[in-house]
């Protein structure tokens, strides 16, 4: 197939794809056909140009090269000669080109300083940036919903805990109450068939509920009035009786020491309104005024 052939024609190499290419068994499109190759140049006069332009006498403000012999390892104490440094070793070889320009820059910065060329950036200088707004928007976002993710994923593992945990208590609390009925239901065969005299069971009980119910009432005793009801009793008073605290009784049935006879036949003086008039010289009323026609009549 196709894709099989594909994958056959990328595994080959250089030299079998030029064979391919010249017996044409490559499809078109894959590769670009050069109409002839590029002759060489031997450019002496450029080269000459070159060299003269190397050789100029600049100041060294102008050409700002640095040329050091091998540093020394502060680690190993030893000098990173090419032979010491292994080519193949990529942490070596990058560390050598580290210190090397950590050198060149140590001492390129005194005579930049005595040339009075500043090294630092200003304060207020705003160098633009190699990202727009828009691809930092974007990293923004992705990182914030990437973060999102991973409290929503820590939550649930919270929750999975929790879950697990509250499982593994039910099941612990299942199985003590299990052994609990398994010991009683023990304990009344064992009743039943005479070899034990008591059951300790309904013991434990019956001491937990009197153990409650004294508990209760220490609690009641103890506790008393609130605030709120002694304050009441300090202002008002305890009170007294109040129902049927107008009733006769025999003691003042018998007890005629305040009887007045002249108030209860109404022949003392007569009582005064707010007007100053006389009860006595009140008019009757209507009814009464009725009857006494009726007499006369």
């Amino acid at each position: 197939s196709d894709s099989g052939s594909d994958s056959e024609d990328s595994s080959l190499s250089d030299s079998e794809l030029q064979e391919a290419f010249a017996r044409g068994e490559l499809k078109p499109g894959l590769n670009v056909v050069l109409d002839e190759r590029p002759k060489r140049r031997n450019d002496t006069d450029g080269l000459k140009q070159c060299l003269a332009e190397f050789g100029k006498q600049l100041a060294w403000v102008e050409r700002l090269d640095v040329t050091l012999g091998p540093v020394v390892d502060p680690v190993a104490q030893s000098a990173s000669n090419t032979d010491a440094v292994d080519p193949e070793n990529d942490f070596q070889r990058e560390m050598s080109f580290y210190r090397q320009a950590q050198a060149a820059v140590l001492e390129a910065l005194p005579r930049l300083r005595k040339l009075q060329v500043p090294t630092r950036r200003p304060d207020d200088y705003f160098a633009e940036m190699a990202k727009s707004d828009q691809q930092m928007q974007k990293i923004r976002q992705k990182l914030k919903s990437k973060q999102e993710a991973m409290e929503r994923s820590e939550k649930a593992k919270q929750l999975r805990a929790m879950r697990k945990y509250g499982k593994k208590v039910q099941t612990e609390i299942l199985q003590r109450r299990q052994k609990e009925k398994k010991n009683m239901l023990n304990a009344v065969k064992k009743y039943q068939k005479g070899l034990s005299d008591k059951l300790d069971f309904l013991d434990d009980e019956q001491t937990s509920s009197q153990g409650n119910k004294k508990g209760s009432a220490s609690q009641r005793t103890k506790k008393g009035p609130n605030a709120k009801r002694r304050y009441k009793n300090q202002k008002f008073g305890f009170g007294g009786k109040k129902k049927g605290s107008k009733w006769n009784t025999k003691e003042s049935f018998n007890d005629v020491s305040s009887f007045q006879s002249k108030v209860a036949h109404n022949k003392g003086p007569g009582k005064t309104r707010k007007g100053g008039k006389k009860a006595l010289n009140k008019r009757p009323g209507k009814r009464a005024r009725q009857k006494m026609k009726n007499r006369a009549h």
